[in-house]
């Protein structure tokens, strides 16, 4: 394993600086020369470490005022995702589909427990969201991506984990990404309406296995969409049953 450089070492001793301290996001970090003394590192490194801690969000660099804790942000991790699903769906690989495969064993595994004890207002969301997805489909024959995206946001809301709304989005983040290159083809909309109103109805009746139900179809749906050869060659295989079957039952008359 190769040794850490002087920079890498000091992003370290930066992010246990803030953990010891007990700083958040905004709270100021000692200035660049205090670092320097602190750690007894040259400017370069110092700048060096900061700069690589200010593009994964965990410092915020602002000229003039001085350095505070980042926002802490998974933008950067939605970004690593989506560039290398972009990277491995270019290659021919099944980038987008391995991140919708991940998406879905979170979601399935999470839905359950959002039927313990839902909210009324929240289930007026989870309604007024698939309302507004079934007046999209009307009026131009699609659901909106904003739409679908707000539903299962919503969904988990009562769980009150910020950390599992900050990866879900993550995920629809570069999921969107890497669909900007890939024509994924598009889900009946009536479809995507009454799929999305049964995982309302299954968490609205608390009842956990008929909601994973829900999720499993919901995803099978994408699932499909996304390996058409796989679907393709089914189809094939289910013909071509057929004909051989025809062709002995020919035979045996």
């Amino acid at each position: 394993m190769a040794r850490p450089t002087m920079a890498q070492d000091i992003e370290r001793r930066i992010k246990e600086l803030i953990l010891g301290r007990r700083l958040g996001p905004g709270d100021p970090l000692p200035t660049e020369a205090e670092l320097m003394d602190l750690f007894s590192a040259g400017r370069v490194s110092v700048r060096e470490a900061l700069k690589a801690l200010q593009a994964v969000n965990v410092v915020e660099i602002r000229r003039g005022f001085g350095t505070f804790v980042g926002s802490l942000s998974l933008s950067p991790f939605a970004e690593g995702l989506a560039f290398r699903a972009a990277v491995r769906q270019r290659q021919g690989e099944p980038g987008l589909l391995e991140l919708m495969k991940v998406r879905e064993a979170l979601e399935t595994g999470l839905v359950s427990a959002v039927t313990a004890g839902v909210p009324a207002e929240d289930l007026a969301v989870l309604r007024g969201l698939v309302a507004t997805m079934e007046a999209e489909a009307a009026e131009g024959g699609r659901v909106a991506r904003t739409t679908d995206r707000a539903f299962h946001l919503a969904l988990y809301a009562s769980l009150d984990n910020h950390l599992l709304s900050e990866v879900l989005d993550a995920f629809w983040a570069a999921m969107d990404r890497v669909r900007e290159d890939v024509d994924d083809g598009h889900q009946d909309p009536s479809v995507t309406c009454s799929q999305h109103h049964e995982i309302v109805e299954a968490v609205a009746a608390a009842d956990g296995a008929r909601a994973v139900r829900a999720m499993r179809t919901h995803f099978d749906g994408i699932r499909n969409r996304l390996e058409p050869q796989s679907v393709s060659e089914s189809v094939s295989e289910s013909e071509s049953e057929s004909v051989s079957e025809s062709e002995s039952e020919s035979v045996s008359v």
